[in-house]
């Protein structure tokens, strides 16, 4: 099985750090429970792989610009979004220290230019098949009654 998850718990460290939700106490021993939490599910057998897609303030502006002017990007635009924007270096050093603090060995982060999606997209493509070919999934084997019904017998049951 193959999950995706969007920042998940790692706003528990980015965000209430920058808007000062919580205290810095608080958000600093989310560090150590991720890890935690993270070695726990590799140690169970799952594989995690984790992108920081990092996208240059030039870029955001530009993403920002086509949200108000082209129709078709008018449902990704949120006033809120400048006032974020107004953090951007709150932002890159609570990322820096999250990617730093939460990088293991079992548990790695890669940081992706993102500015242009093409290479975006290959880089991600070649850490995912690396990272399953490295794991070399297989099929599981069948259930034993597969073998004991022909395609005849399921045609006639229908």
């Amino acid at each position: 099985m193959i999950g995706v998850f969007n920042r998940s718990h790692y706003e528990d460290v980015l965000v209430v750090r920058v808007k000062d939700l919580a205290p810095e106490e608080l958000w600093r021993s989310r560090f150590d429970s991720i890890n935690d939490f993270e070695r726990m599910l590799v140690r169970e057998g799952t594989t995690i792989v984790k992108f920081f897609l990092h996208i240059s303030k030039a870029e955001q502006l530009e993403k920002f610009r086509e949200r108000l002017e082209r129709p078709d990007k008018y449902w990704k635009w949120s006033a809120n979004d400048v006032k974020e924007r107004a953090r951007w270096d709150d932002y890159q050093r609570a990322y820096e220290e999250a990617v730093n603090a939460t990088s293991t060995p079992w548990a790695p982060w890669y940081v992706i230019p993102a500015d242009h999606r093409w290479y975006r997209n290959y880089v991600i493509a070649r850490v995912l098949a690396g990272t399953l070919s490295a794991m070399d999934p297989v099929f599981p084997a069948p259930p034993e009654e597969v073998k004991r019904f022909a395609v005849q017998e399921l045609d006639s049951a229908g």
